[in-house]
């Protein structure tokens, strides 16, 4: 039987922005194929989703797969900032007790749990979104949740990969980015990379 992968998150993990492979997770789900691993990938993502959804479904589809290993890359939504509330989507307290919520959902299925850190933005091109001018992205928040995630993976001794920093390695990050919030085929290759180089199969 085939190693089943899940990964849950958003747009990002849905292949936003990548016109050449779509995304990320198909990337690494073609990697493992051409590799002839004896893995099946299942892309769970949806565009816009925040961690407070994810919660709604995520029993009920892993159940229905029946998987092996869980993977989360979710939470960028979350750090949303609604501009006309002047209010952040989710709470980065509300966040916290979320991821936690998902590790505690997760373990029913599965000890091998993975999550995968927010990437940058450039904010020149995401004060507001343009086509959601009610809404923001920054680096600063995003910043916060990932260093929230981070510090619940260590205590809860999840695995957890750092995507954010390998963007900011770059002498300029903001050409991995399709328009400034998902990343492009480019960005997509880099994620992947990390992932696969990362990632304990």
């Amino acid at each position: 039987m085939s190693k089943r992968i899940c990964i849950w998150g958003d747009s990002i993990v849905y292949g936003g922005g990548d016109v050449e492979e779509g995304g990320w997770v198909n990337r690494l789900a073609l990697y493992l194929r051409r590799e002839d691993r004896d893995h099946r990938v299942y892309n769970l993502g949806i565009s816009g989703e925040i961690t407070t959804e994810t919660l709604v479904r995520f029993e009920v589809e892993a159940a229905a797969r029946d998987l092996e290993q869980v993977v989360f890359a979710i939470g960028i939504n979350d750090t949303q900032h609604l501009v006309a509330e002047n209010e952040t989507r989710v709470l980065l307290n509300d966040f916290s007790n979320n991821i936690k919520e998902l590790i505690t959902k997760a373990r029913k299925f599965s000890n091998k749990i993975t999550f995968i850190n927010l990437t940058p933005v450039d904010e020149d091109k995401t004060n507001p979104i343009p086509w959601h001018t009610n809404r923001s992205y920054n680096n600063e928040r995003i910043e916060n949740y990932n260093k929230e995630l981070e510090k619940i993976c260590q205590k809860e001794k999840i695995e957890h990969i750092d995507i954010y920093s390998k963007f900011l390695e770059k002498d300029d990050y903001k050409i991995l980015l399709f328009d400034g919030l998902h990343p492009n085929a480019e960005g997509h290759q880099l994620i992947f990379e990390v992932v696969k180089d990362n990632l304990k199969l």
